[in-house]
């Protein structure tokens, strides 16, 4: 049992945002179309959030595209969504707002909360983190065994005249 969770934790992303329903987000989504690959901004509101604390933590998004809903179903701790940006919160008090579905126009709007944006979005994943700071030591240290290299070189030039 202990190594299922391990293999579960070793999928799971550093740090994910986090994200509640009624929250307007735009989830940037990494689409691979032949040997192409271009990331498609997907904006609209979280009416669905499910396992939040599990490798397999998803959300579900609806937005009207051209008079006709679409939800997408995403991920969050998969590599194909590069980010999760929340623009804004709403009071609800539920998890899933399925009545959102009949909803349009000036009804379907929801009471919108005062948030911190900037700490909201602003994520810290330390295993990335972690990575770039031993990716900075290791080029150093290259750099210097390059310098050290050089300097024997110029020692030796010296001693040989």
């Amino acid at each position: 049992m202990e190594y299922i969770k391990q293999l579960n934790q070793s999928f799971k992303k550093g740090a994910v945002v986090d994200v509640h329903s009624g929250d307007t987000v735009k989830v940037h989504q990494k689409i691979r179309e032949g040997s192409k690959e271009r990331v498609q901004i997907f904006q609209g509101l979280v009416i669905r959030t499910d396992r939040k604390d599990s490798h397999t933590s998803r959300i579900t998004v609806r937005r009207i595209a051209s008079g006709i809903g679409v939800e997408k179903s995403f991920l969050l701790h998969s590599p194909l969504v590069l980010k999760v940006e929340v623009t804004k919160r709403s009071k609800v008090r539920r998890n899933y707002l399925s009545y959102m579905r009949k909803l349009t126009g000036k009804s379907a709007r929801l009471q919108g909360l005062d948030f911190d944006r900037q700490a909201v979005n602003n994520i810290r994943d330390l295993d990335a983190e972690k990575a770039e700071a031993e990716a900075k030591a290791k080029e150093e240290a290259t750099k210097q065994a390059e310098l050290d290299k050089k300097a024997a070189e110029v020692a030796a030039r010296h001693a040989a005249q």
